[in-house]
């Protein structure tokens, strides 16, 4: 395993939380994690059993539950998964196709397990370009889980940060108030994601590849970062708790000092005559 570290309406806001204040940042509120996965691994993995890369897609949605399972037992209230990129519209049209019957199919089967389970769903990325059967029932599948507390789970489809920075940035030029949080509020929007949604703490990506792929650019600003040799077919529930255990043991600092680093400059006998 290679790992590395390197308003609108309250009741659009992500579980009712306000935006990421410092205390939070600080590490004093670790007990609600924003995670995001880059799913990486589908392919590789229906080849190396000789099966089409669609047979991954379709082993890759168990890890997706699993995944969902989990997550409010170790501490994620936010769960952020990347299902398809701008740029995979490049890809093959078959398989470009069996994905988009797949996310409908799943979220037509999976919605009941969604309420059931307290967790609400966000599909984020452009709507323009799916299929309109598909950006239908999205709308139906995000209004019926709505009220779900247990966890946010947002699902990236046709996402591109690059796109959305873009698109703030234009919202700026065009007259907007020139603020951090207009800017972040037409980032939302971009994406048609509710306003408010805490910044990422965990990224994970599988498959072993080490790049962010034009993710949660803006969101991902101080996130410590996971990468994994699994590929995501075969990540596990264990898998990720292994993941935000090792976040726990990091040390966050968000361009200051840790409160290590301090105890010990000040136990200094450079620090102690100084004084």
């Amino acid at each position: 395993m290679i790992r590395s570290t390197l308003k609108i309406s309250r009741r659009d806001r992500d579980h009712d939380e306000p935006p990421y204040h410092g205390s939070e940042r600080a590490g004093q509120n670790r007990d609600r994690l924003h995670v995001a996965i880059i799913m990486d691994g589908n392919g590789r993995w229906a080849r190396e059993r000789g099966r089409p890369r669609t047979a991954g897609h379709v082993a890759g949605t168990k890890a997706v539950r699993d995944a969902v399972r989990c997550a409010p037992d170790l501490g994620i209230t936010t769960l952020t998964l990347y299902a398809f990129s701008a740029d995979n519209w490049r890809r093959p049209q078959n398989e470009v196709s069996h994905l988009m019957g797949l996310f409908h199919k799943h979220l037509e089967t999976e919605c009941a397990r969604l309420v059931d389970g307290g967790v609400r769903l966000t599909v984020i990325g452009r709507r323009d370009r799916l299929p309109t059967s598909l950006e239908r029932r999205i709308a139906r599948v995000e209004e019926r889980t709505q009220a779900g507390r247990s966890l946010h789970l947002r699902v990236a489809i046709d996402y591109s940060a690059r796109e959305s920075l873009m698109s703030a940035a234009r919202r700026l030029a065009a007259g907007g108030p020139q603020t951090r949080q207009a800017f972040e509020r037409y980032v939302s929007q971009a994406i048609h994601a509710p306003w408010g949604t805490r910044d990422v703490d965990l990224l994970i990506r599988t498959g072993g590849e080490q790049r962010l792929s034009d993710f949660l650019l803006w969101e991902s600003a101080y996130a410590e970062l996971f990468f994994t040799n699994v590929l995501w077919p075969d990540f596990s529930g264990a898998d990720l708790g292994r993941a935000v255990e090792a976040f726990k043991g990091r040390d966050r600092r968000y361009g200051g000092l840790s409160q290590r680093s301090t105890a010990s400059r000040d136990s200094s006998p450079q620090a102690e005559k100084a004084v």
